[in-house]
This record gives C-alpha cells, structure tokens and sequence, in this order.
C-alpha cells in the first residue's frame, strides 16, 4: 500500500470548464426581456418602478430595451421591487452560478457528486455506492484528512484495525495517512456525503453547549 491521490481528486480538473464568457453574455441578454415580462405582468408602470427603485425611467427603459448592461447596483433594487431573487431576475440556472455545471462522476464503484467548486481547500462530495459494489476491501492511503456522514442505508468503514459501521445520521472523521476504506455494510445501497482537505484541514464538529444547573 504506498500513498496515492485521493480518488476524489481526480475530478477537480473537470470543475474549471465551462463557457464563462457565453453563458454570462446568454444570462445578461436576457434580462431585459425578463425585466419587461416582470413589469407587465405586475401592471407597474417605468414611473412607479423608477419611485420605488431609485433608478431613473431612462435606466429602466435602456435595461429593458438591453441598451444598458445590467449591474448589481441596479439588479438589487429591481429584484426586491418585483419580489424575486437575482437568480430568478437573470435566469440563472438551478446550481445558482452560470459559470459551473456540476455533473455526477462514477469512479472505482461510487457516484460521486461534487457539491463544491473550488480547486483548493475542503471539497464536498455527496456519494452514491450502489448494493453490490465494492465487496472486497481495499485499504488506501494518501495525504488529507476526511469526513463522512451517513445519509441512508449503513457504511461500513475500515481504519487500520478498526472495521466500523455507520447508520444513518452517524459522522466519522480521519486522518488519511491512516490505511482506509468505505462501502456498503450490509447488501442494500448507502448513500453519504464526504469533505475532504489536505493535511491540517479539519472538520469540526460544534459540540451542543452544556445546560447550565
């Protein structure tokens, strides 16, 4: 067993494509139309909205026109005005940021799902091991530290010696110098969600404050 990546590294690399530019122009050009849409079906008039707002009739109609490049400053007042949020006022799709479509991986018998965008510090994963995969342990290590919570179904945890079964709501963390491996305990599915960092960059758990006598 020599040290090796952590097998939800490999999918960092993947997280940094996307059309950045495209989309934002797309989500931009849109919303002008949108903010047109919003106006008519509230029956408001560029008046009424240019009281409630602050920003002048001119603005308004150059923005709905998409004349004027929408800015935050000018989106804000706008999205509380017609009681929306910004990602509804610019179509932003359902994982909130235009930039990053994040799409599920199967790698070494786990659906891994990635929950976070950075390419540094702690990831997020939620992790899908369907009944039948991974029968035979496998101990890994590798620099990092990780933690796991079981959503559904029990994750059986090997660590050096110890052989460890989580239930559902249970949280386990470790060091992953520490020879280790997960999957199912029993012959259904498990389901969990895993955060991993590197070396020195724990999780802590908040503990409930002591109720004083």
């Amino acid at each position: 067993m020599g040290a090796r990546r952590h097998p939800l590294q490999t999918l960092l690399p993947k997280w940094q494509t996307g059309r950045v530019d495209d989309d934002l122009d797309d989500a931009l050009a849109a919303t002008g139309p949108r903010l047109r849409a919003l106006r008519r079906e509230r029956e408001t008039t560029l008046a009424d909205l240019s009281a409630a707002t602050g920003i002048s009739v001119s603005t308004l109609s150059r923005l709905e026109s998409g004349a004027r490049r929408p800015t935050l400053e000018l989106l804000l007042p706008l999205a509380r005005a017609h009681g929306v949020t910004l990602d509804e006022l610019v179509g932003a799709p359902p994982t909130g940021d235009p930039r990053v479509h994040l799409r599920a991986v199967t790698r070494h018998g786990m659906t891994m799902l990635p929950l976070t965008r950075r390419a540094e510090g702690i990831q997020a994963f939620k992790i899908v091991i369907q009944a039948g995969q991974r029968r035979d342990p496998d101990l890994k290590t590798h620099e990092g530290y990780e933690w796991v919570y079981v959503l559904d179904g029990r994750l059986r945890l090997l660590l050096a010696d110890h052989d460890l079964v989580l239930e559902p709501g249970e949280a386990a963390e470790f060091d992953t110098r520490t020879p280790h491996w997960f999957g199912p305990a029993d012959g259904g599915s498990v389901e969990f969600l895993s955060l991993f960092g590197k070396q020195g960059e724990r999780t802590h758990l908040r503990a409930r404050p002591k109720v004083q006598p």
